[in-house]
């Protein structure tokens, strides 16, 4: 997750609003966080699955939330009174190179979850469509992204199943990556940050926030706020480097992968069905991929629609047994 580069002054004022650079700067730290204990996990020191169901999923959400409604708040403060063409690109271009890096760089080290439009992507991606409404009235732009956001609840087609079109997100697949921010909803997320922006500049809150003034306890915040996108490109190697280092130390405790399924298995279900359901259940669905040699394929991201077919109907057998068996044994 990241990130925006600087927070340009408010149009028509020089003052820059150092409390967005906080708050921007407080967003990188918990990214950080989440980060590391993605790193601690990748290294099986914490149970498979952690940071992808419940809370930890969640907080990841908010801090690409914040982000990214930022990236709206800066493309009006830097852009909403004129577009500033050379500044513009020139963010642009070094947002988007650091993307292209990004993708490069996991295809080699995860090539089973590459980053192949991470949080970069869209903030690259948004910046450029987010232009387009810098001069529609705040409401519009709101009203625009809400309904961005709202889409990819209630749409999802099997025509932007095609890798080159998951950017879009609204196939009916959840592709893996170790950190997809498609354009839908998340560009709803900028536009909301842009729609904010010009309600705040009109209201007179963009002014009174650029008189606000920390003290030195946010040096450290206004610091890394202010160099984001260097943050961003340097603390995830660094952490996962010394991670990896540790493990050559104290290696976690190897575990088989039918472990790992279990383990990850029953923390996706518990998220909607109660602890005794998902025990017999991912029971249920470990025994019969393993019966038909299947395990493999879906270790492997097997994303056809067949093995996707396949796994559907799996699901839905296992979860019809294993009401019955509950039902049976009364214990629903």
């Amino acid at each position: 997750m990241t990130i925006q580069t600087p927070t340009a002054p408010v149009p028509g004022q020089t003052r820059r609003i150092v409390a967005i650079d906080v708050v921007r700067g407080i967003a990188l730290l918990a990214m950080a966080s989440y980060h590391f204990t993605w790193d601690l996990e990748n290294f099986h020191y914490t149970d498979p699955g952690l940071t992808a169901f419940g809370w930890w999923k969640f907080y990841a959400r908010c801090i690409a939330s914040t982000f990214l409604f930022l990236v709206g708040v800066s493309l009006f403060l830097a852009h909403g009174k004129q577009i500033r063409r050379t500044g513009f690109w020139k963010r642009f271009a070094m947002v988007a190179a650091a993307a292209i890096t990004i993708s490069v760089v996991t295809w080699f080290v995860t090539p089973g979850g590459f980053i192949f439009f991470g949080i970069l992507h869209e903030i690259a991606l948004a910046s450029l469509l987010g232009l387009a409404f810098l001069r529609l009235p705040a409401l519009i732009t709101l009203l625009v992204a809400a309904v961005v956001i709202a889409v990819p609840f209630y749409v999802s087609l099997e025509s932007f199943d095609h890798p080159w079109l998951w950017w879009v997100g609204l196939s009916a697949i959840n592709p893996r990556s170790n950190d997809y921010v498609p354009l839908f909803p998340w560009f709803g997320v900028v536009l909301a940050g842009l729609g904010a922006a010009k309600l705040a500049s009109t209201s007179g809150l963009l002014g009174r926030l650029a008189s606000l003034t920390p003290g030195r306890w946010a040096n450290p915040l206004l610091f890394i706020g202010r160099h984001s996108l260097a943050f961003y490109l340097i603390h995830q190697p660094l952490l996962f480097g010394c991670v990896w280092l540790f493990s050559q130390v104290m290696p976690a405790p190897a575990e088989t992968p039918q472990v790992e399924f279990l383990k990850t298995c029953q923390v996706s279900c518990e998220q909607t069905r109660n602890a005794t359901f998902c025990s017999s259940y991912c029971g249920c669905m470990l025994q019969t991929l393993q019966g038909e040699g299947s395990l493999d394929r879906l270790y492997n991201n097997d994303q056809t629609a067949d093995f996707r077919a396949h796994l559907g109907d799996l699901a839905g057998s296992c979860t019809a047994q294993t009401d019955e068996k509950l039902d049976e044994g009364g214990t629903q």
